[in-house]
C-alpha cells in the first residue's frame, strides 16, 4: 500500500476513538457552557462595569488624562502671564531705545546722569559713596 493510503486508512479507522473523546469534552463542557448561557446578562454587565472603570482610570490618570491636561493648563497660564511680563518689558526697552536714538532730552539726562557731563560754566556735584561698617566675626557681637 502506498504511503498516504495507510495514513488514510489510520485516521478513518480512529475517527470512532476522536467521535467518542469529542462528546467526552462536550459533556464535561456542558454545566460551564450552561452557567455562561443562563449567567449571560451578568457576564454582560460586567463586563461593561469592568470596561467603564478602566475607560474612567484612562482619562483621568493617563498620558494625556485629566491630571496632566490641568498641570499642562497651569504651565500655559504660567508661561502666558511670563510672556506678557517679557513682552512689556521689550516695549519698555524699545521705547527707551527710540528715545535714546531721538530725544534731545533723554539723551542729555542720561550724559548728565552716567557719564556725569556738564554744560560749560555748570558744577556737577556728586556725592560720596556711604561708608562700609564693617561686621564683627566673632561671638560677642552676635550675642
Amino acid at each position: 500500500m502506498p504511503r498516504a493510503q495507510r495514513g488514510l486508512n489510520a485516521l478513518v479507522d480512529r475517527a470512532p476513538q476522536a467521535e467518542a473523546f469529542g462528546q467526552r469534552v462536550k459533556e464535561k463542557l456542558r454545566p460551564a457552557s450552561t452557567w455562561l448561557y443562563n449567567s449571560r446578562r451578568r457576564v454582560a454587565t460586567l463586563g461593561v462595569a469592568t470596561l467603564t472603570v478602566w475607560l474612567f482610570l484612562h482619562v483621568m490618570f493617563g498620558a494625556n488624562g485629566m491630571v496632566v491636561y490641568r498641570q499642562k493648563r497651569a504651565e500655559y497660564k504660567s508661561l502666558s502671564h511670563e510672556i506678557d511680563t517679557l513682552q512689556k518689558e521689550s516695549d519698555h526697552y524699545t521705547g527707551q531705545i527710540k528715545a535714546l536714538e531721538s530725544d534731545p532730552q533723554t539723551i542729555e539726562k542720561e550724559a548728565r546722569e552716567q557719564l556725569h557731563y556738564a554744560r560749560p560754566g555748570e558744577v556737577v556735584y556728586v556725592a560720596p559713596a556711604p561708608p562700609t561698617i564693617p561686621i564683627p566675626s566673632n561671638s560677642a557681637a552676635q550675642k
